[in-house]
Parts: structure tokens; C-alpha cells; sequence
């Protein structure tokens, strides 16, 4: 439910300011994105044969896939982190409540200055901006980047919790594999653990393409 709303409340404001919205989704990273997308379906394979471990009694199948999911999901959680450090470097993160404030018009990075300067890249052909856009229009399309920024953060940081916790779920469910205690009798938390971590993936399914992928080609205002 929270995801919901959360979809619903971005697709409206994404109506309402999208030169913005389109802006601020192609000032972040679609390779690292598209990476995490294919972790994600990495880790849903290996948590499926997990169950199919389970269910014909191979035990430590079970604790080297459960050990393979984890480790994709450590995976994804760093590549998240590297892009909130990507973004933090830019000043763009909303809110101006860690470190740097939000700064849509670059100059925030010490090594340089042109880094994050949504402003110019809407403006500038060679980034696949329109260069007939007008100073004063781009800026304000910059600032309120400021809302699209807001959103991200929400709805990948909400995202990124739901795989912490279910990092700890696959972590106590592999001490119980590890014991034995699942088989072709008895395998249902790791089916139910399995349902969780599916759930998880299929929310980034939605998220990657909303956040990352619509309207990138159409940069400008």
C-alpha cells in the first residue's frame, strides 16, 4: 500500500512538472540502474532454486544458494549506495539536511565544478538538451528537480529497507538450513521468504523504469 501511493502521488507530480521529472530522471545513472535491475533477477533466480532445493531435501544446495541471494543482495544495496554518493557529490539531494544543500546548477564537488549542473545540461545539445530552451526557463525546470529528487529518495531509500530486512530474513533462514531443518516435509519459511524477496524484486521492476527510463530522450523543456 505504501508503494502505492507512493506511485500514485509520483505519476501526479509527474504530470504536473514534467520538463522536471524528465530532467531530473536523466541526470542519474541508467547503466548502474540496469545493473541492479539484472542483480535483482539474478538474486529471484537463485532464491527460486532455493525452494526447489528445499522441496527435494538438497541441504547444502540450499545454504550455498540462500549464501549466492544474499550476496546479490549486498551487491544491489552497494550500487545503490554508490549512486546516493553520486548524487550527494552533485548536491542533489533534497531537503538540505545532509551536507551540502540541493545546488540544481553544479558547483558543489571540489574536483569539479560543473559537476550536476542540471540547468546547462538542459540547455545543452551535446546532452541531448535543446539549446532554443531559455536561460531563465531552464533554471526554473532545475529547481524543481528539487521534487523529483524527493521522490527518488523515498522510493529507492523505502526500497533499499525492505531489502535490509529481507537480508536478515534469508540470514536466519540460512542458520535453519544450515541445521537441517528444512526438506521435502517441511519447507514453508522458505517458500515465505522466497514470496518476500520476489515482492521486493518486483517492486525495483516498476521502480527502474519509472524513475530511470521514461522520457529520457526528451531532455529539455
Amino acid at each position: 500500500m505504501m508503494f502505492g501511493g507512493l506511485f500514485t502521488a509520483y505519476l501526479i507530480y509527474r504530470l504536473k512538472y514534467y520538463p522536471a521529472f524528465v530532467a531530473g530522471s536523466t541526470s542519474i545513472s541508467v547503466s548502474w540502474g540496469f545493473a541492479n535491475t539484472l542483480v535483482l533477477i539474478a538474486s529471484s533466480f537463485t532464491m527460486a532454486m532455493t525452494v526447489w532445493a528445499a522441496q527435494n531435501g538438497r541441504r547444502k544446495t540450499q545454504v550455498w544458494l540462500l549464501l549466492a541471494t544474499m550476496l546479490l543482495g549486498a551487491a544491489f544495496l552497494g550500487v545503490k549506495a554508490k549512486e546516493y554518493y553520486d548524487k550527494w557529490d552533485e548536491c542533489h539531494i533534497p531537503g538540505h539536511v545532509i551536507g551540502k544543500g540541493f545546488n540544481a546548477w553544479g558547483g558543489c564537488s571540489a574536483t569539479d565544478k560543473s559537476l550536476g549542473n542540471i540547468a546547462e545540461e538542459i540547455r545543452d545539445p551535446k546532452h541531448h538538451g535543446n539549446s532554443n530552451v531559455t536561460e531563465i526557463s531552464a533554471e526554473q525546470t532545475a529547481k524543481r528537480t528539487e521534487i523529483f529528487f524527493s521522490f527518488y529518495f523515498l522510493m529507492t531509500g523505502l526500497h533499499a529497507f525492505h531489502m535490509v530486512i529481507g537480508l536478515g530474513l534469508l540470514g536466519w533462514l540460512l542458520l535453519r538450513a544450515k541445521s537441517g531443518e528444512f526438506g521435502p516435509a517441511y519447507y514453508t519459511p522458505i517458500e515465505l521468504g522466497g514470496l518476500y524477496w520476489h515482492f521486493v524484486d518486483i517492486v525495483w521492476i516498476f521502480l527502474f523504469p519509472l524513475l530511470y527510463l521514461i522520457s529520457r530522450h526528451q531532455h529539455g523543456v
